[in-house]
């Protein structure tokens, strides 16, 4: 058992600074594979990007989620599956540091662990003893590939015939996978389907879904850390929206690189930054990139603030940690549309970054979790008085 020493949030974000170079040579490779290439999860592992949510007695660094939007933001300057693939892989590790010591003990044993997972209740659980039985099919599984542990959800009958869902943490020997991530946008993240066919989980390995998603857990050990205390939607949200926000980013460095020189054909303007219409798209992405930054961060700062001063989440807060996810989202893919648009005929190649930027961020947006118009609908009717209609909040 190890007690690490957790290096400073700026060391961390300049660790992923200096990946750059490399993430941004392998992305081509890793669109055309649909996967990472494997020396960029080598490289995030020596930087330490995998060990940001583990427990530091395991050897992690037990990061806030401020940590994770900044880490990931700077990732994805370079490539979104890359930036995408580590922020999934945060969220079960994170769910993993809810299960009992022996099981985090087991997990966590393998250096720089990778855990995979969803919400996704597409599978059906079976008691028996010792555990349950698991058959179906989780979709969207991204990082699958590379990864030893996968986080999967699956409704059990209960006692009294009603349905609950479950969380178990399966080795992903035991797991099968489907090559089937062909897709437009986020396509090195390697989001493959995975598939169990009478899959035994022991009951230590399973948690009750509905106690997890009330910041419920059976690890003794994480209770008194800040880390651990959020509800599992505020976390998720918050260790997500990094990656859109570094993907505006990386569309407006991208845009103001290829700026000089270029001219808007069949115009007069020789300089395209000497044209109004271009100050008009730069000064408004850019503000809109600032924009989600600060939803970005006021996401962030709340879910660690609350975990620190371990103070209850309202109603009201943890439905505006989805519309704050969702306004970084759709302000991101607003700020990279306009960028991408300003790029002219050129910037369809394939070696012009931009088009690849635009594709990643709409592929975020289109996430089930993510989605600005369900997560706006969702936070206006708890303001409208009524219920929230999910109970993924």
């Amino acid at each position: 058992m190890l007690t690490t020493e957790v290096p400073a949030r700026e060391e961390l974000v300049r660790r992923a600074t200096d990946l750059v170079p490399l993430l941004s040579s392998k992305a081509a490779w890793s669109e055309e594979n649909r996967r990472l290439h494997d020396d960029v999860i080598e490289a995030l592992a020596d930087a330490g990007i995998f060990r940001l949510r583990a427990p530091r007695r395991f050897g992690g660094f037990e990061a806030d989620t401020r940590t994770l939007v900044d880490v990931s933001a700077a990732l994805a300057r370079a490539d979104g599956a890359a930036a995408w693939t580590a922020s999934v892989y945060w969220i079960p590790t994170w769910m993993a540091c809810l299960f009992p010591e022996g099981v985090q003990e087991e997990v966590f044993s393998t250096e720089n662990v990778r855990i995979c997972g969803t919400l996704s209740p597409t599978a059906r659980a079976t008691p028996v003893d010792g555990g349950i039985t698991v058959n179906g099919k989780w979709g969207f599984i991204s990082g699958a590939l590379h990864s030893h542990w996968q986080v999967v959800v699956a409704v059990q009958i209960g006692p009294d015939g009603q349905p609950a869902p479950v969380m178990a943490l399966v080795p992903m020997s035991d797991l099968q996978t489907i090559d089937d991530w062909h897709t437009s946008g986020l396509r090195g993240t390697g989001s493959i389907s995975t598939v169990a066919q009478d899959v035994f989980v022991p009951a230590e390995r399973v948690l009750p879904l509905g106690a997890v998603l009330q910041g419920q857990h059976a690890s003794p050990a994480n209770a008194d850390s800040p880390v651990y205390r959020a509800p599992l939607l505020p976390v998720a949200s918050a260790s997500s929206v990094g990656t859109a926000l570094g993907l505006a980013r990386a569309a407006k460095e991208e845009f103001l690189e290829r700026l000089p020189g270029r001219k808007i054909t069949y115009t007069a303007y020789e300089h395209q930054a000497e044209a109004p219409l271009t100050h008009h798209q730069v000064a408004e992405a850019s503000l809109k990139i600032d924009q989600a930054g600060f939803h970005a961060h006021r996401l962030a700062d709340q879910v660690d603030t609350k975990g620190a001063e371990n103070s209850p989440w309202t109603l009201e807060e943890r439905v505006r940690a989805r519309a704050d996810m969702g306004a970084v989202c759709r302000l991101a893919k607003e700020a990279v549309d306009i960028l991408a648009d300003a790029s002219g005929g050129s910037s369809i190649y394939n070696n012009v970054a931009i088009q690849r930027i635009a594709r990643d961020v709409q592929a975020v947006n289109l996430h089930a979790l993510m989605h600005p118009d369900t997560n706006n609908e969702l936070y206006g009717r708890v303001l409208c008085g009524l219920e929230p209609n999910t109970l993924y909040i």
